[in-house]
């Protein structure tokens, strides 16, 4: 395909119906939350459309829903992506009382269905590093309010003074080197109540994310890249028992004597001359790589990797020191291939948190103020994202997105442009419904 946005919508139906043939179905088995069925206008799939094309589209508020996507268009496009009969696009109060009601578990399971899906697919198997999937857990702010928003609400405080309040988020992302992140998990990070002695924190949300992860995929080869709050023997041993490897940024601070330990045994090495490295080097870079396997200290062995890295840009040198805790058996063979996959933890932040509060979706504004629906709201921007994504690094289009839309943000103004003026023809729907056709992301 190209650029031409007369084609934009032929691009989003067939995406959909390539990677979630039965997205229609998941929806409508979504348990309906309202009590009051017989004064339903729309069934629960057509609300969670909106809610994804909310942030798809980039809307950046709620009320939006009531001034863009109130185009007879429009409203026909709503039409068949839900295939339901309508006359007209809820209302955001409609929208907003639907996720008031709905458990974010049941969006969860969503998610969780995606992600199976595409790794059935092999969609993301070309990706995968040491035969592991990378997946980066990490923490983000999400909401902050000058007074209480809710009994679940963390607070800041100076000199016994509470500043405001705030709401976080730990994200379980799968990574690629291309930069695709896909949301596989989500703990939000609060406390049980108002008068807790001791505020929810990251590390125990690790604990509760890290059990939903191996409940929805109990048999996916894992490896967790992590920054240094994680490196210690509770977080090893819940990678060793659930059969996962990790990559865990390594600092002093993080763990004092086991950081000791291993620079001990470095110098010995170098000592008698047994020093395990190799040596990278290409025309704009020099690595080296060192490495200490099998450090048993107060807990489950680990090993260690190391990474100098010279960068040469015009006459200039920069070199980067980067320290990896692993439990992967370093070697000769694998030592250049895990140092990237330790690096890809960064995309998390990068290509996800950022592009998030950042790119269009508005991730720290409230979409509500309500507890059970701001939740929801979150859930699904990390649908609409991972729906972006794969148009966006799909193989649908002869060029890379950004060459030929110019960025992003372009993309996703003519797509939303495509959405108000063009109707899919019967004809094309029935095509894609019923024809084979291959779409596979750009490989790294």
């Amino acid at each position: 395909m190209t650029a031409d946005s007369r084609e934009l919508n032929k691009a989003f139906y067939k995406t959909v119906k390539h990677f979630f043939p039965e997205f229609r179905k998941w929806l409508k088995s979504i348990d309906e939350p309202r009590k009051n069925k017989h004064s339903i206008i729309y069934p629960q799939k057509v609300l969670l459309w909106v809610g994804i094309l909310l942030f798809m589209l980039k809307l950046k508020a709620r009320r939006q829903i009531n001034y863009i996507m109130t185009e007879l268009t429009f409203v026909k496009n709503l039409s068949l992506l839900s295939k339901t009969a309508l006359d007209k696009v809820p209302h955001d109060g409609t929208v907003e009382y639907f996720m008031k009601k709905l458990p974010p578990e049941k969006i969860e399971n969503l998610i969780t269905r995606m992600i199976n899906r595409l790794i059935r697919m092999k969609t993301l198997t070309k990706f995968r590093i040491g035969g592991h999937y990378m997946v980066s857990i990490d923490g983000t702010g999400h909401l902050v309010f000058k007074e209480r928003h809710c009994k679940h609400c963390l607070t800041k405080k100076k000199k016994g003074k509470i500043i405001y309040y705030y709401h976080n988020v730990l994200e379980a992302k799968l990574v690629t080197q291309t930069g695709v992140v896909l949301s596989m998990g989500t703990e939000f990070i609060e406390n049980p109540h108002k008068r807790v002695t001791k505020q929810d924190c990251e590390l125990k949300a690790f604990y509760r994310l890290a059990e939903k992860i191996k409940r929805s995929f109990p048999q996916l080869k894992i490896c967790l890249l992590l920054d240094a709050l994680y490196a210690g023997n509770p977080v090893f041993n819940i990678c060793d028992r659930n059969n996962w490897k990790y990559l865990i940024t390594f600092k002093e601070g993080s763990m004092p004597e086991g950081y000791q330990e291993y620079l001990s045994i470095i110098e010995c090495q170098k000592m008698h001359k047994i020093e395990k490295k190799k040596t990278v080097e290409t025309k704009d870079k020099k690595q080296q790589l060192r490495w200490v396997n099998d450090i048993t200290f107060r807990g489950p062995a680990f090993s260690v990797l190391s990474c100098k890295e010279t960068l040469r840009k015009k006459r200039k040198k920069k070199t980067t020191d980067y320290l990896w805790l692993t439990n992967f058996n370093v070697s000769k063979s694998n030592c250049e291939i895990l140092q990237r996959g330790g690096r890809l933890r960064w995309k998390i932040e990068n290509e996800g948190f950022n592009i998030q509060k950042n790119g269009g979706y508005n991730l720290q504004h409230p979409y509500s103020m309500d507890e059970k629906a701001m939740k929801n709201y979150y859930l699904l921007m990390q649908i609409a994202h991972l729906l972006n994504q794969l148009m966006e690094q799909g193989s649908l289009f002869t060029d890379n997105v950004k060459k030929l839309f110019g960025s992003i943000k372009n993309f996703t103004t003519k797509l939303l442009m495509a959405l108000v003026t063009s109707v899919l023809d019967p004809a094309d729907i029935k095509h894609i419904d019923t024809s084979r056709f291959q779409i596979t992301l750009r490989g790294p």
